[in-house]
């Protein structure tokens, strides 16, 4: 049996993961919320992403030291352990539990969902996640959608030349008005499928 393979951030009513700016202020999670990413990411066998992402996450490796609430030093506790792979051709070295990749994106994730063993493999950052996604390799699309509009930025899905049919697997609603859809990609229904 093979890992299934996500993508899950948090995004805009309107669609975007990052505002205009980069900013993503919005989408910090209250401790409802925080409880569900660090069940979440307990469920992690491999987390893939480029550079952007990478970077973004490096705090963690040390958040032990530098954060004090409880459900941010049990996430840093987990996003440590987990094994990551970064997709970057500007990188040298990276830092924790993490490699650089040396093949290429598709042979990488079928390497990593293929290997035995519980967990997903979660890929992060929109630009290297619309790779995935242009090559259809994501298996299921996790969205945290926040009630707020941002008018642009960096969008959850690219540009796509055919349209992706997904299946709704489950819907959460939080306190914070946050809505979690959790879909996977739809079975083709036959010949006539485009």
């Amino acid at each position: 049996m093979t890992r299934t393979v996500i993508y899950s951030m948090a995004v805009s009513l309107d669609g975007f993961i990052a505002g205009p700016g980069g900013e993503i202020d919005w989408a910090a999670p209250d401790e409802e919320l925080m409880r569900f990413h660090n069940l979440q990411t307990r469920e992690i066998g491999a987390h893939l992403c480029g550079r952007g992402l990478y970077e973004d996450m490096l705090p963690w490796e040390t958040a032990e030291q530098t954060r004090s609430g409880p459900l941010e030093v049990e996430f840093a506790r987990i996003w440590k352990a987990i094994p990551k792979v970064v997709f970057s051709t500007t990188l040298h070295r990276v830092e924790g539990n993490a490699r650089l990749a040396r093949a290429d994106v598709a042979d990488e994730v079928a390497a990593l969902a293929g290997q035995p063993g519980p967990g997903v493999v979660s890929a992060g950052g929109a630009r290297f996640a619309a790779t995935l996604i242009r090559l259809d390799l994501i298996d299921e699309y996790r969205q945290f959608v926040n009630p707020i509009v941002l008018g642009g930025g960096t969008p959850y899905f690219p540009p796509l030349r055919q349209r992706l049919d997904l299946e709704l697997l489950e819907t959460r609603t939080f306190g914070s008005g946050v809505v979690y859809l959790r879909c996977r990609r739809a079975a083709a229904k036959g010949d006539g499928q485009e």
